[in-house]
């Protein structure tokens, strides 16, 4: 039984890759007009343009080209930039590093919000505390991050002048000028995250919370604290798992905005410079590693299920 669902997880997910792979490749390839013309633009001569064609093989019957074109990314070749001469791949990886910073920030300081508070709104429902939590929630899920974006860097860079409004320090330049330039974008999305994670988290404890187990550990003599984070925090975060892992997936591409008004060099922005540049090829390998890296993520979550509550494996293997 094992061995089958092992075999019928590996198939979905390889069918999925396959689709991703075909949307990546129709994203550029069903571009209308002729696409050697529309990246070399201005400088097209009847000469460069055959030259482009036949590089591209755009010559070729469309099947054709996307076998090609998937046979050189399974070897880990994305194309190379038309204009710069960059391996695609490369030009990626040298931008992740940002990405996954400000991903890895945003959902520790969400969680760190929003798994306190969450708990004790659920403990305390009904209450004054859990009414305004709720209403700050509201108010939260109705403002965009750029909305946000933008209030933090008049109160915090230009009014206060305590941090700066853009600009990216690496790590390996200075840990708190790294943490200072990571501020202001990873506040403003994860105050976004914050409502989303909290209300799933306290609807989840709320049920957990009248469960049998919890009157029992209450009869116990158990202190409320141990009660609340040990015994009913686990069985009550399997759905936030799951928000938090699509939303890392969805971060890796969606972070667009934030990472443009904050002039931070991750993928995101790399996916706004290669479309204003008309480096069409950049774009779609982009959007493939962006829809690879969200499969691949929504895969681990469904490993960190098994960690959180193992009787789903055996329930999978019954």
């Amino acid at each position: 039984m094992h061995l089958r669902q092992f075999a019928g997880g590996a198939a979905n997910l390889v069918a999925t890759l396959i689709a991703v792979s075909i949307v990546s490749f129709l994203l550029i390839a069903l571009l209308p007009g002729d696409l050697a013309l529309l990246i070399l633009a201005d400088s097209a001569t009847p000469e460069r343009v055959a030259s482009l064609r036949a590089e591209l093989g755009l010559d070729q019957p469309m099947w054709q080209r996307y076998l090609s074109w998937l046979g050189n990314v399974l070897q880990g070749d994305f194309g190379r930039g038309i204009h710069s001469g960059e391996p695609t791949l490369d030009v990626i990886l040298s931008r992740l590093p940002v990405t996954i910073e400000l991903i890895l920030l945003t959902q520790l300081l969400a969680l760190a919000i929003a798994i306190p508070v969450g708990i004790w709104s659920a403990y305390r429902r009904g209450t004054t505390f859990d009414h305004a939590t709720l209403l700050v929630c509201l108010a939260k899920l109705s403002l965009p991050s750029f909305v946000l974006a933008l209030g933090l860097i008049y109160i915090f860079a230009l009014h206060l002048n305590w941090l700066p409004a853009t600009g990216f320090v690496a790590l390996n330049e200075g840990i708190l000028a790294n943490l200072e330039s990571m501020v202001l974008p990873v506040v403003a999305l994860a105050l976004t995250e914050v409502p989303v994670y909290l209300r799933l988290l306290r609807s989840e404890m709320v049920g957990t919370l009248q469960q049998n187990f919890i009157s029992l550990a209450r009869g116990m003599g158990l202190p409320t604290r141990r009660i609340l984070f040990e015994n009913a925090l686990r069985p009550s975060s399997l759905n936030l798992i799951t928000v938090v892992g699509i939303n890392m997936g969805r971060l890796m591409g969606g972070a667009i905005i934030i990472e443009t008004m904050f002039a931070l060099p991750g993928v995101g922005q790399l996916l706004v410079e290669s479309v204003y540049q008309q480096e069409y090829l950049m774009t779609q390998g982009i959007v493939l590693f962006v829809g690879v890296m969200f499969i691949l993520i929504n895969l681990l979550t469904d490993l960190v299920y098994a960690l959180v509550d193992p009787r789903l494996l055996r329930d999978a293997g019954a």
